[in-house]
C-alpha cells in the first residue's frame, strides 16, 4: 500500500509547509486545538487573530487549506505529514513546533540540519511529520533524549 493511501486510512492529513508552519505557530501562541478545529469547521479565522505576527497571517489560512485539499480537521485530530520542506521552511517548522532556536539549539546547513536534540516524543513527532524529501540520517542517544542529524534526500 502506498504511503499516501496508508496515511489516509490512519487519518493522517497531508499539509503544505506553509499550512503546517501556520498551524504550529498558532499552537505555540496558545491557540488550542479545539479553537483551531472550530475555526476550520466554521471557516472563520477570526479566533486565530491573536496568533498573528508579521510573518504569520491567518487571512488565507483556511481558504488556502480548503483550495488545496488540506484537511485541517484531520491534521489537528490525527496528525499530518508535510508534503515538501525547503531548508528554511524546515528550520521555521522546527522552531515553531519544538520551541527551538536555529543557531542555538540546532544548526542548518546546505541540505543538512545538525545538533537537533529532542526527547522521545519529539523524535516520534518529527518522524511522523517530516516531509519525504528529508530523512533522519543519524540518531545519537543521549541522557536526555536524542541528538539528530537530518539530511535532504534526492527525490526520484
Amino acid at each position: 500500500m502506498s504511503e499516501t493511501k496508508n496515511e489516509t486510512l490512519k487519518g493522517t492529513a497531508r499539509l503544505s509547509q506553509h499550512t503546517a508552519i501556520l498551524l504550529e505557530h498558532a499552537r505555540s501562541q496558545g491557540i488550542t486545538d479545539s479553537v483551531i478545529l472550530a475555526a476550520a469547521h466554521s471557516g472563520d479565522a477570526g479566533a486565530l487573530a491573536s496568533a498573528e505576527e508579521e510573518h504569520y497571517r491567518y487571512d488565507d489560512f483556511l481558504s488556502y487549506a480548503a483550495e488545496h485539499g488540506e484537511s485541517l480537521e484531520r491534521a489537528v485530530q490525527y496528525g499530518y505529514r508535510i508534503t515538501f520542506n525547503t531548508r528554511n521552511g524546515l528550520k521555521i517548522w522546527l522552531e515553531q513546533t519544538f520551541g527551538l532556536r536555529s543557531g542555538q539549539d540546532f544548526e542548518v546547513g546546505e541540505g543538512i540540519v545538525t545538533g537537533l536534540s529532542l526527547d522521545e516524543n519529539g523524535v516520534k513527532l518529527l518522524e511522523s511529520r517530516l516531509a519525504p524529501n528529508w530523512r533522519i540520517a543519524e540518531k545519537r542517544f543521549r541522557e536526555k533524549g536524542c541528538e539528530l542529524t537530518l539530511k535532504l534526500t534526492a527525490l526520484a
